[in-house]
């Protein structure tokens, strides 16, 4: 098929199964990255997360990862919706990162990527690939920048003119071509008010983030307990951390989301709990079903309450 007519079709089926936005770019070695990526797994900036210096070869060309490889088809989905902002102005309590309030993004994603990837299947012919939801060796941000999706924002997040950085990632990297986005510029500017903002000084200068430093990483992917000179700077926070977020101008007039599934549950807004360091391992369970909170165990998301809940108190 003529790479311009596949190009519509597949970006126009991206918005019909509820993606904001869907870019295309070459498949190929992302050098610069490559250097940067090693150059933070030498200074051991990755923390406890091991399988980040796994499969390095793979996670710096898609086509190591998906042979034959000729396209990466990135897409997003916002998840900035007015029951999150409504529950946070009213919240002084302890919090959970917002894109952890609604059902588990992987899930919702990998069930619209499948669809995508099987119309393209079906209306394209022959053409063969795979799906990814930040569950690979897949350095999706730098992919969706390459797509024209965004630029990278001072505290590494992608960044978009539309919808800010309320949003979630996946790609489907396969073996045919398309009509190439043009890569964004950068829009943040001199402004550093996420740099200012972050407690633990994570993002150590502009486009440098020590990910071993970071609240989300602290609070999700240590699977010990926090290091005791981070137990007065994470706040509120129980599982990740939107203060970065929070502070950054482009997301004061996001555009909405539309996802049901990714709205914030009302049974995690406002949990059968008197506090969340007293939630039982079968309330955890059952409050979470479906959801990526479930990534945390039930004795370190208590432990992470307990500091958070300590913090609301004293402040």
């Amino acid at each position: 098929m003529d790479p311009i007519k596949a190009t519509h079709l597949i970006r126009s089926k991206a918005i019909e199964l509820g993606f904001d936005l869907c870019g295309f770019a070459k498949a190929g070695p992302l050098s610069e990255e490559a250097y940067r990526l090693e150059e933070w797994l030498n200074a051991n900036m990755h923390g406890s997360m091991g399988w980040m210096e796994r499969n390095f070869e793979k996670r710096v060309d898609p086509t190591k990862l998906v042979p034959g490889a000729k396209s990466v088809v990135s897409v997003l989905a916002s998840y900035r919706f007015e029951e999150n902002e409504t529950f946070d102005r009213n919240n002084n309590g302890a919090k959970i990162a917002k894109y952890a309030r609604g059902r588990d993004y992987h899930k919702v994603f990998k069930g619209k990527l499948r669809k995508l990837f099987q119309f393209a299947k079906e209306s394209i012919g022959d053409i063969n690939g795979r799906i990814f939801v930040d569950s690979a060796p897949v350095m999706d941000k730098a992919w969706a920048v390459k797509a024209g999706l965004g630029w990278i924002g001072k505290n590494s997040n992608l960044l978009n003119k539309q919808y800010g950085s309320w949003f979630l990632i996946g790609e489907m990297i396969v073996d045919i071509p398309f009509v190439y986005d043009t890569p964004e510029t950068d829009h943040c500017g001199t402004c550093t008010r996420c740099i200012d903002a972050c407690p633990t000084d994570a993002i150590y200068e502009p486009f440098r983030v020590d990910g071993s430093k970071c609240i989300s990483y602290l609070t999700i992917e240590l699977k010990e307990r926090m290091p005791p000179e981070f137990r007065d700077k994470t706040e509120k926070w129980i599982f990740g951390c939107d203060i970065c977020q929070d502070v950054c101008p482009w997301n004061r007039k996001a555009k909405y989301g539309h996802i049901d599934d990714l709205r914030p549950r009302q049974k995690v807004l406002h949990p059968d709990v008197e506090q969340w360091a007293e939630v039982s391992e079968e309330q955890f369970h059952e409050l979470f079903e479906g959801s990526a909170v479930r990534r945390a165990n039930h004795t370190l998301f208590v432990f992470n309450a307990r500091l958070a809940e300590a913090s609301t108190q004293t402040k």
